[in-house]
């Protein structure tokens, strides 16, 4: 038997799915959480349920919502769960009614009713139930109240359906309103009419959500508030507590590496493997596992504004900002979910409407620095600008703000002609973070960054290693200078010339490097370094060699071409499949390139007249 789980955007019904299911799938409390349809078994069951993207009608306006409509028209589910927010009753029974009307078999769960009841505000379910005739159920997602109830009418309606029976005498109301420029005001007269029979208010309520919003949607205050936050998040995950817990990551590495050497020299291992294990594998993969506090801290800070319901409000705040570059508030929400990780950054665009600005937005989220982009920003920044370094990395957020806002204006005038449009979002209560599911999303995305180091981080250390440690005649042992590496290196090198003021092969080896990974910048010049010093107990923080060949303002120029480039393999793929161009994909990634190294050489040259 196939379910499907159909709400309004943000209504909890991914939360629900993985309490049905015992999956895992994210949450948060901001519209478009869900993208795409998502599929699993209901425990002790044969159930197949299906979470669908959060739509406000069966008339879909984005792509999101037509992935929910498409499927309750074409594969026509035998049981469709529609998940009503309880504290938005009104509004939530609009698409209810629409489902109804479809003659198909619906079960209303009213979720969020422990919050209804905070309010003093209570719904008569049996006159609900009558008055939509349709099964009618109250739950709690959240603190998983009334799901076995639900799951007891979810049998109750196979048996029926099997014995040709229905609980509820069902008539069919396809008739009921003429689907024309009247259908909205008479569907919504109708809902009035069961709102007031339905809800009995018990006590008059304060409203949190209003008073917060005059401070956080505040004319004067918001964007200094918004901008006060960002810092922050950088303040706790690169400086204070993120980088000393880096540094202990590291000394403790360092301590571990002199071990393996203290036995690899008394055994009888030979020289070229003990080489492999120590420079290509375990310090490569090292150098970017060091950061992992510094990442779980930024984890940890997106997950939490995802969770309290500020997303949204910002990209409404900045709506207006943002339509004068040719984009709309919406676009707010893949940047900031993009400074966690650019491929969710760029699927979450389906929730804009105008097909236009969706294309913009996904050619400009990756220019936003991710989790990847973050131990080269901490290596650099640690080590010219120790005192001020959360400043120094907040100073490139602010730089990525200003290339995504001339990236816009120009894409906007010469290449997408974009026709403005309105906008339309939910702001969502404000909630205290459920630290399960934050913690939930952190394990995850924690997860995901030591399984890319242990995969792609690890091939491409090893494959750094054999290209240093050999020759261009393939003899082992060679001077670094005579390596394949080297000599790949020094044909490319006059391409980062401008900008670092040096012909530094090993700085542009270890871009090119990050096209692959990101991390991998940082993974690359730690093995570069280690071969360069001849000394295989080098340690990226405490030692000044490995910027042998950048000067202060040179390294600040490298850190802007590796966090504005063209991005990682994976955010490419991501690319493609949302532009559906091979050749859009390539105009994105050269115009990536060229305006990472045009702001990266112009700040360069810029910094030799100032200093």
């Amino acid at each position: 038997m196939k379910i499907c789980l159909v709400g309004n955007q943000n209504c909890g019904k991914t939360t629900l799915f993985n309490l049905l299911t015992g999956l895992n799938q994210k949450i948060g409390n901001w519209p478009g959480v869900t993208i795409q349809k998502k599929t699993g078994i209901i425990k002790g069951t044969n159930y197949e349920l299906v979470d669908l993207p959060g739509t406000y009608s069966l008339k879909p306006y984005t792509e999101e919502e037509a992935v929910s409509t498409n499927y309750i028209f074409n594969e026509k589910p035998d049981i469709i769960i529609n998940i009503v927010d309880a504290t938005c009753l009104e509004r939530s029974l609009y698409l209810t009614t629409q489902l109804i009307d479809l003659n198909a078999t619906v079960i209303v769960a009213i979720n969020m009713t422990d919050l209804l009841t905070k309010k003093g505000i209570v719904i008569d379910y049996q006159t609900l139930q009558t008055e939509l005739n349709a099964y009618v159920c109250k739950i709690s997602a959240l603190k998983n109240e009334g799901i076995d109830k639900l799951i007891d009418k979810i049998i109750e309606i196979e048996q029926c359906q099997k014995c040709g029976q229905c609980l509820i005498k069902r008539k069919k109301y396809l008739t009921r309103f003429k689907f024309d420029e009247t259908e909205i005001t008479n569907r919504y007269k109708y809902i009035e009419k069961i709102v007031h029979k339905s809800l009995n208010v018990k006590r008059k309520w304060i409203d949190l959500n209003v008073s917060l919003d005059k401070i956080f949607l505040n004319r004067i205050f918001a964007l200094p508030i918004f901008c006060l936050i960002m810092y922050i998040i950088y303040f706790l995950s690169v400086g204070g507590l993120g980088k000393s817990a880096s540094i202990l990551i590291q000394e403790v590495m360092d301590a571990i590496l002199t071990k393996f050497i203290i036995i690899f020299e008394s055994s009888t291992i030979p020289k070229w493997l003990q080489s492999l294990v120590i420079e290509g594998i375990f310090k490569g993969v090292s150098s970017v596992l060091s950061f992992l506090p510094q990442l779980t801290i930024l984890f940890f800070c997106i997950s939490l504004l995802e969770s309290t319901g500020y997303m949204s409000r910002i990209a409404f705040m900045l709506d207006s900002l943002f339509r004068k570059i040719g984009l709309s508030g919406k676009s707010l929400i893949p940047f900031i979910i993009g400074s966690g990780c650019s491929v969710p950054g760029i699927m979450s665009t389906k929730i804009i409407e105008n097909p236009e600005e969706r294309k913009m937005t996904v050619a400009l989220v990756s220019f936003i620095p991710c989790s990847a982009k973050l131990p080269i920003m901490a290596l650099f920044t640690g080590y010219f600008f120790r005192e001020n370094t959360e400043i120094v990395c907040f100073s490139l957020y602010i730089i990525s703000i200003i290339i995504i806002v001339f990236s816009s204006i120009f894409i906007q005038r010469f290449i997408l002609k974009k026709e403005d449009g309105s906008f339309i979002t939910e702001l969502p209560d404000y909630k205290v973070p459920n630290m399960k599911y934050v913690f939930r999303d952190i394990k995850e995305k924690t997860n995901s960054f030591i399984k890319r180091a242990g995969t792609t981080i690890l091939l491409s250390s090893i494959i750094i290693w054999v290209l240093l440690s050999f020759s261009t005649d393939f003899k082992y042992g060679a001077k670094i200078e005579e390596s394949i590496l080297s000599t790949i290196g020094k044909k490319i090198s006059w391409i980062f010339y401008p900008m670092l003021g040096t012909n530094s092969w090993e700085a542009a080896i270890s871009a090119v490097q990050g096209f692959i990974a990101k991390e991998q910048v940082v993974s690359s010049m730690s093995i570069i370094s280690g071969f360069e010093n001849d000394t295989i107990a080098h340690s990226m923080f405490s030692r000044g060699q490995t910027f042998s060949f950048f000067t202060k303002w040179s390294g600040y120029s490298f850190i802007i071409f590796n966090l504005f480039s063209a991005p990682c393999l994976a955010t490419i793929a991501t690319l493609l499949k949302e532009l559906g161009s091979l050749k859009k994909t390539f105009y994105v990634i050269i115009y990536q390139i060229m305006v990472a190294w045009i702001v990266a050489t112009v700040f360069y040259q810029f910094s030799l007249l100032l200093f």
